[in-house]
């Protein structure tokens, strides 16, 4: 709690039904800028992945509500939010933004961030709607910004500080402009850029219509007592940890570079009903594009959080108010400019989430506390996969094995942690590139044993039908997603183009014929294997 006397008398103005109510209102908002983001979009990747996330917030850049949408993004919009406010947002601005330095994650998330006018008076800012969506490509070294061997963020991208793209509503159309003629695909950039646009202006009718009803004042005490409630339920469920304190190390497998291991550590502790996690020995920032932004690192703590508790904890800022979070100047977590990190974002941050979750485990057993169900880990990797050549860019993430848990079984083929997006459909993927997609089969055998086994991986095999430029960055291809309480760890993943075995990380050349197989991790097991 933040010790203020006056908030429970805040929140007892409105009753459970009342805020439930509102609650599933405003995330029903977000949910609606979704799905229009995905019925709009001209990639694949939003389109049928639905690699994008939708947000509202209040006018003083508080997340109200998320939705059910990226992981990795859930602790980083409210940055962009507060990067736009810093720019000196007007009512009726529109926003675009990448740059890790304000705001951004990685280059290929372009957000989206409106400040919204108060239908009554048009100078005043009463929210703010905001998408944020991976683009296929926003130009640099190699097809689809996802490169391989980058040492500086100029070589991932085009690097869009936050401007305004509408000024009071009227179009800049030279920002624009200059974004289009520095990526590979302009026309498919310019629809999904458009439709990042119509999902903005949802929300920002939606979030209206909801304050014409309410009213300013009522919407904000509203608003106040729904992010106390949060707080409250996140603060109750750490309180039964209360003197927790638990250590884990893990580490990612080069950096695209070199092979030296980069060492993650994180202590978790609980104390006053607040979760701290702490960095300190964590591996400074690293040449090659597996560092990350602050931002990132506090997604992965807001997600380790949220899944602390039950399922029905609204996803708002009320989440971030019980935690604390402590990372090393210049740490591969905190990562200052020019250092790389496109495949901070997706690699980084998965490391970051097994290893929270893992120093959680322990903090857990350090004051034998039981039911808590964490998993072991699970694939830990987004098999980041993109294939492209003048004229066209494709990229995805391929699921794994989920850990299994004390309450059963791992999932098999799913996307794991920081990540929450759905496969390409086959028929998508054949009908939008030159690609065909010659095999997809979960990946038998591939989750560990225990009482409960890890879920497998898949095995997904790309056929290039003309010549074009194969970009992978993965994890867990030498160290195995570890198992828990005795079970065995998951197989590691494989990447092969034909029957060469190719690096974790790696930039190759394909053509006509070529095949290029990622067999994708399995998950951890629980429990030490029945006899």
């Amino acid at each position: 709690m933040t010790g203020d006397v006056a908030e429970p008398a805040l929140a007892d103005r409105f009753d459970p039904l009342e805020l439930t109510v509102f609650a599933q209102g405003v995330a029903m908002l977000a949910e609606e800028m979704g799905t229009l983001l995905e019925r709009s979009a001209l990639s694949p990747n939003i389109r049928e992945r639905r690699d994008a996330s939708c947000a509202l917030f209040d006018a003083a850049g508080r997340m109200v509500a998320q939705a059910a949408h990226i992981p990795v993004h859930l602790g980083a919009m409210p940055e962009a939010v507060a990067a736009v406010r810093a720019a000196g947002a007007e009512a009726g601005d529109l926003f675009l933004l990448n740059d890790p330095a304000h705001g951004g994650s990685h280059l290929p998330d372009l957000t989206m961030v409106e400040a919204i006018a108060d239908p009554g008076d048009p100078t005043a800012v009463i929210g703010y709607a905001a998408v944020r969506a991976h683009h296929a490509d926003v130009g640099g070294m190699s097809p689809g910004s996802m490169p391989f061997g980058a040492t500086e963020l100029y070589q991932e991208g085009i690097i869009v500080p936050p401007v305004r793209l509408e000024r009071a509503g009227r179009p800049q159309d030279d920002v624009r402009r200059l974004l289009l003629a520095n990526v590979r695909t302009p026309a498919e950039r310019d629809g999904d850029l458009r439709a990042q646009r119509a999902a903005c202006a949802a929300g920002r009718e939606g979030w209206r219509a909801l304050h014409r009803r309410l009213g300013g004042g009522p919407l904000t005490r509203a608003i106040d007592a729904l992010l106390d409630y949060t707080e409250r339920r996140v603060r109750a469920r750490l309180a039964g940890l209360e003197g927790a304190d638990g250590t884990a190390e893990d580490a990612l497998e080069g950096d695209g570079v070199g092979d030296r291991e980069i060492p993650v550590v994180v202590r978790a502790s609980v104390r006053e009903a607040t979760l701290h996690l702490d960095l300190t020995g964590t591996s400074p920032a690293v040449p090659g594009n597996v560092n990350a932004p602050a931002a990132v690192a506090r997604a992965a703590a807001v997600f380790v959080l949220r899944v602390l508790c039950d399922d029905e904890v609204p996803v708002n800022d009320g989440i971030a108010r019980a935690l604390r979070l402590s990372i090393p100047v210049d740490c591969v977590a905190n990562a200052r400019r020019p250092s790389a990190v496109a495949a901070g974002n997706v690699e980084l941050s998965q490391r970051l989430t097994d290893t929270c979750l893992a120093a959680l485990a322990r903090a857990a057993a350090s004051r034998g506390v039981e039911g808590l169900a964490i998993p072991a880990a699970g694939q830990g990797t987004m098999n980041n996969v993109t294939l492209g050549a003048p004229g066209w860019s494709f990229y995805e993430t391929l699921g794994g094995g989920q850990g299994a848990s004390a309450a059963g079984p791992g999932p098999s083929a799913v996307h794991v942690g920081m990540s929450n997006t759905r496969n390409t459909p086959v028929e998508a993927l054949e009908r939008a590139y030159p690609l065909r997609v010659a095999a997809y089969a979960v990946r038998r055998g591939s989750g560990g044993e225990g009482r409960h086994r890890g879920g497998d991986g898949v095995v997904r095999c790309y056929e290039a039908l003309e010549p074009c430029v194969a970009t992978v960055l993965s994890e867990r291809r030498r160290r195995p997603p570890p198992g828990a309480a005795g079970g065995l760890p998951g197989a590691c993943g494989i990447n092969r183009l034909n029957d060469a075995v190719l690096p974790a990380k790696c930039r190759v050349t394909m053509q006509p014929g070529d095949c290029l197989t990622i067999e994708t991790p399995g998950g951890g097991g629980w429990g030490a294997p029945l006899p």
